[in-house]
């Protein structure tokens, strides 16, 4: 098993957990408990568990940005024909690793089928060994892990559903506790959450789809609504960039950047987005929508919520009263066409009573908890009269409250 033979995953070396396993199998290290306790150290920060030098392995080529995942990213998919027998004689080297008994090379037992104190639960690696595990030969080996590329990326980009932008660095950072919402999960507002599911199911699957402007009454579910749709798309290659107002001059850099990886789908999300009028980033806004010298990526779209139905605040003087602006409807389109640039508009209106209570009801009952309709309606009523009205965020505020009476009991 001549490991220096590899040709796309010779960055392997830089890793010492891997350098440490290369030098045991070909005798140059003796010091089998160091390399045994490397092994358990990785298994713990990482969640892996069974054969670790398997899983060891499997999540280092996954995360290990390569000229293959690379090229996968650039093209969408594809690579080259010799490329790819690079890749397969990789793979085929890296096999050997990948069906070593830990305890023959480290004499340490428990390394054969270790389990850590908690499993790594990223859908992507799962999923990856899930189908590693079925395939039968090298080559299909090669292509699960192209698949696995095409789908999720490498890096970062495997691991996170969301990112934000750090123009120190001027990179993306993933967001490790992105809220894990299902849309199943939101109560009510069957319409809006089903023109947003159509449009994201649309853009996934390389259709016609618009930039979408969620706009009305806080608190109902609009920025709920954009994270459980990605979710939902995950597996399918969808990640969300969420964006400051203050990080709109920066999104020509931010496109051209999500233009190279073109194997995956991006939300660039602006949540609860308003311009006061002397604020000009706006116009960054509308430029990347439309009109800039440079187009908009096709794996980019832009969804922005707010509760304003026109983006950038107006006041009566937009409007003429006292106005000594000769030119008063260029300066009242201005202020309007920023919306108007975003193709599909979905409105949400705060809840009526029964909606409220609607709302509550299946808030409660997912947590296994039934109220009568009296009691339902005496006990909310009251805790949105003495808040700031109806809505989805007063309705989940009532059942966080309700829960903690129920379980101090």
């Amino acid at each position: 098993m001549d490991l220096h033979n590899l040709l796309v995953f010779q960055d392997l070396f830089n890793d010492d957990v891997f350098r440490d396993i290369e030098k045991t199998i070909s005798r140059e290290n003796l010091n089998k408990g160091a390399v045994a306790a490397k092994l358990i150290n990785k298994a713990e920060q990482l969640g892996l568990s069974g054969n670790i030098i398997r899983s060891y392995m499997i999540y280092t080529v996954a995360h290990q940005s390569n000229c293959v995942s690379y090229a996968v990213e650039k093209s969408g998919g594809k690579i080259g024909k010799s490329l790819y027998q690079a890749f397969c004689h990789d793979i085929e080297l890296i096999e050997k690793l990948l069906l070593l008994k830990p305890s023959l090379l480290l004499d340490c037992d428990l390394l054969d089928d270790y389990e850590p104190t908690n499993i790594n639960q990223s859908t992507a690696f799962n999923l990856l060994v899930e189908n590693l595990d079925k395939a039968q030969t090298s080559k299909d080996k090669a292509d699960v892990f192209i698949n696995y590329y095409r789908i999720f990326g490498s890096g970062d980009m495997a691991d996170y559903r969301a990112f934000r932008w750090d123009r120190d660095e001027d990179s993306l950072v993933g967001i490790k506790h992105f809220e894990t919402m299902k849309l199943q999960d939101l109560i009510g507002y069957e319409y809006q959450k089903q023109e947003l599911l159509a449009n994201t199911k649309a853009f996934v699957e390389d259709k016609p789809a618009n930039n979408v402007l969620l706009v009305g009454a806080r608190g109902t579910g609009k920025s709920s609504g954009v994270k459980a749709v990605v979710n939902s798309f995950f597996d399918k290659g969808l990640r969300l960039v969420q964006l400051t107002k203050e990080q709109l001059i920066d999104l020509p850099v931010i496109m051209e950047r999500l233009r190279d990886f073109s194997s995956k789908k991006f939300i660039i999300f602006l949540d609860d987005l308003s311009f006061e009028e002397f604020e000009v980033e706006y116009k960054y806004l509308k430029s990347a929508i439309e009109g800039g010298a440079s187009a908009k990526p096709e794996n980019v779209l832009i969804y922005a919520t707010s509760n304003r139905r026109h983006l950038i605040k107006e006041s009566y003087k937009d409007r003429g009263a006292n106005d000594d602006d000769m030119h008063r409807s260029d300066t009242l389109n201005e202020t309007i066409s920023l919306s108007d640039r975003f193709g599909l508009i979905i409105y949400y209106m705060a809840p009526n009573q029964q909606e409220y209570l609607d709302i509550v009801d299946g808030l409660l009952k997912q947590h296994g908890i039934e109220l009568s309709k009296e009691e339902l309606r005496v006990k909310a009523g009251a805790w949105e009269k003495e808040h700031s009205g109806r809505s989805g965020r007063i309705a989940q505020q009532f059942v966080t409250h309700y829960l903690g009476q129920v379980y101090n009991k």
